[in-house]
């Protein structure tokens, strides 16, 4: 019993371990199962490590420029392949028979007999003539050709190569008619011309299925390799510049090298080796969150959020690099930052940019290119938007990454060609889509504020608008309230800034902290305008209830009209547990006999738990009491700051919150002099 009541209070911890686990799990699912080849090297840069002597016999693979170019000019040698269709000749000359004898008869009648059937056997043995060379079929691919250009044309099993010039089109056969017409000046050509003209048809039929299938058996018979590197050969020596034909050989023993090991017993190894490098990727990302943002570790959803970003990016990379690497720069990276940016701040940003990074290195072919590359350019996504004000600051962030991606790969080039001759100007259209993609952050950020009830500094200021429903809602109830908010603001965003917080978080909380005043207005000192107080014509007791019911009604009113939760806390706690302290005393007062049940007194809590929470607490008791001060000079300022939050400090109020007594100091000392300024408290100059 005793252990599960442990495991109990551990919850959150081991849900925590648990997250992390799972993460390490997910991920090194995306890595590949060969191992990884240990040399780094640069195309144009000398090579750096021991000489390289080849473990093993492998074949040197040909670039992919060799094998685009070879597949170019294969393909265009190739044949291409028509089809002979007798039919369409035996169809068209049977036509040209019926129209013959038709038009003839109309023409001349049944005379002239014999003139008829002589003129029938001319014109049928031009016919004949054009129909056995054959009229093809023009295509793109021969329309431009020579006349010597060579084409096959099968008919029925048998395949026979044939010039261009060999073979009529339908403009070459109509020139041949129309010559073979005029060398018979007896013949009517006004009738037979448009006769044969129409008899004519192509016969020679592009065929499609079987020049594809020739060309991919071609392409399937060139050559991946060329030549062979023999076990204990040197490939290359230290020093040695790494030229375009080293660079080669050395990718083919990295591809045959990542085979071999993936493929032999020691992928067990490598699988461990990848957990143990995934692990201590994480290990710094929690050392990271255990020292400088406690905050975000104390919450499972925020820890939650972070892990998700980076599985999800890892995968995605992962995706892209086993289908086709060429889109790895397509890959927009530079989310992740922006989002934990828009959510956290700058530093958290970083480090998880760096983190996701380091891990995608272990995936992606030239590691420390890639590195070098998403670092800087995401390092240039979160300064773009350090201060987030406006969603159309991310077109302008935008436009840096793709700057950014572009001058950084540019001089990447330089450095390893010495010219851009050889740069991939495609990767320049891959940079633009990756920074492009960066503009669905905006649904993806109002995604994940609703799934994890997150809030963006963007939303704290649309939420902060005076003109907002609720907010003009309270000014219209309870004007004086919304005041007392404004000051209460004021107050706590002055100190925040001081001690290190976020200011838009404390001014929207302090500005809807009171909501819940606006159902019963006159219930509370600053809204009774005239003499008459409610609170006289009920008991002490009805009245701290009423007093209290602020703060469940303000949580009510703020779930209504879809507050963020992060506001909502600052209702919840801004009176801690603390007890409506003057209508406790009147009931003592007016019942020294009877005892009393505290708990009617007592507002229900939670108490802060955090810088922000803590602050609105302290602004708001203060500036609510400096409203009752009769001569509100510097001395009673200071004494009645002093006195409200010492007490608060004695109630145990601020023992969940992340503040210290330092910052304690600097806020009684903010407040003094706001609310000097704010009563106009001038110094007394001698006589």
């Amino acid at each position: 019993m005793k252990f599960i009541n442990r495991l109990a209070e551990r919850y959150s911890d081991i849900y925590k371990v648990l997250l992390f686990i799972i993460s390490v799990f997910f991920i090194v699912l995306q890595f590949p199962k060969e191992g990884k080849f240990k040399y780094e090297f640069q195309k144009g840069k000398p090579w750096m490590h021991e000489d390289l002597i080849a473990q093993f016999d492998f074949a040197i693979l040909k670039s992919n420029e060799d094998l685009s170019a070879e597949k170019v000019t294969a393909l265009e040698n190739t044949n291409l392949y028509f089809s002979l269709n007798n039919k369409i000749k035996d169809e068209k000359i049977k036509l040209f028979n019926d129209e013959f004898n038709r038009k003839w008869t109309e023409r001349y009648g049944e005379k002239n007999e014999k003139l008829r059937k002589g003129v029938l056997k001319s014109s049928l043995a031009i016919l004949d003539s054009i129909y056995k060379k054959g009229i093809i079929q023009l295509t793109d691919s021969i329309e431009n050709k020579d006349g010597d250009f060579v084409v096959s044309i099968i008919d029925g099993n048998i395949a026979e190569e044939k010039e261009l010039s060999e073979l009529y089109t339908i403009q070459t056969s109509y020139d041949y008619i129309v010559d073979a017409l005029n060398k018979k000046p007896i013949i009517d050509k006004e009738f037979l011309l448009p006769l044969l003209e129409s008899a004519m048809s192509q016969n020679i039929l592009y065929n499609e299925d079987i020049t594809d299938k020739y060309k991919q058996n071609i392409l399937n018979n060139i050559s991946l390799t060329r030549g062979m590197v023999q076990k204990g050969e040197r490939i290359i020596s230290k020093g040695d510049i790494v030229t375009p034909e080293k660079f080669q050989v050395i990718e083919s023993m990295k591809k045959e090298y990542e085979l071999q090991l993936g493929a032999s017993s020691k992928y067990f190894k490598i699988l461990l080796g990848q957990i143990l490098l995934v692990c201590i990727s994480f290990i710094v990302l929690l050392l990271f969150l255990m020292s400088f943002r406690k905050d975000v570790l104390s919450d499972n959803k925020k820890v939650l959020f972070i892990l998700l970003n980076i599985f999800f990016m890892v995968s995605i990379t992962s995706a892209v690099v086993r289908l086709d690497v060429s889109y790895l720069y397509l890959v927009p990276l530079c989310i992740v930052p922006v989002i934990i940016r828009t959510f956290f701040d700058t530093r958290l940003a970083l480090f998880v940019h760096l983190v996701m990074v380091i891990i995608i290195g272990f995936l992606v072919p030239n590691s420390f290119e890639f590195v070098f590359l998403q670092l800087i350019a995401g390092i240039i996504a979160i300064v773009s938007i350090a201060n987030l004000r406006k969603r159309s600051q991310f077109f302008f962030t935008t436009i840096l990454i793709f700057i950014t991606y572009s001058a950084t790969y540019t001089g990447i080039t330089l450095m390893q060609e010495g010219s851009l001759s050889n740069i991939n100007t495609t990767n320049f259209i891959w940079f633009a889509g990756s920074s492009l993609l960066i503009v669905f952050t905006y649904p993806l950020i109002f995604i994940f504020e609703k799934t994890f009830g997150l809030i963006t500094d963007v939303s704290l200021m649309e939420l902060s608008d005076i003109n907002s429903r609720l907010l003009r809602e309270l000014s219209h109830k309870a004007p004086a309230t919304l005041q007392h908010s404004m000051q209460v603001a004021n107050l706590a965003e002055e100190a925040i800034l001081e001690i290190g917080g976020n200011t838009l978080l404390v001014r929207a909380g302090a500005l809807y902290h009171d909501i819940g005043k606006m159902d019963m207005p006159m219930y509370f000192t600053e809204n009774q305008g005239s003499s008459i107080n409610p609170h006289e014509d009920i008991t002490s007791e009805e009245s701290a209830s009423i007093i209290i019911s602020h703060v469940i009604k303000g949580v009510e009113k703020a779930k209504k009209y879809n507050i963020p939760e992060r506001i909502i806390d600052f209702i919840r706690t801004h009176h801690g547990t603390r007890k409506t302290q003057y209508f406790f005393q009147q009931f003592i007062k007016n019942n020294p006999e009877e005892t009393v049940d505290e708990s009617k007194f007592r507002y229900h809590g939670p108490i802060p738990f955090s810088k922000e929470t803590a602050v609105l607490m302290m602004a708001d008791a203060v500036e609510a009491v400096s409203r009752t001060l009769i001569k509100p000079d510097e001395d009673t300022i200071n004494s009645m700051v002093e006195n409200i939050i010492n007490m608060q400090i004695e109630q145990q109020q601020f023992i969940n919150a992340d503040i210290t007594f330092r910052d304690i100091t600097i806020i009684k000392k903010i407040f003094k002099k706001k609310l000097q300024n704010i009563f106009h408290v001038r110094i007394e100059y001698p006589a």
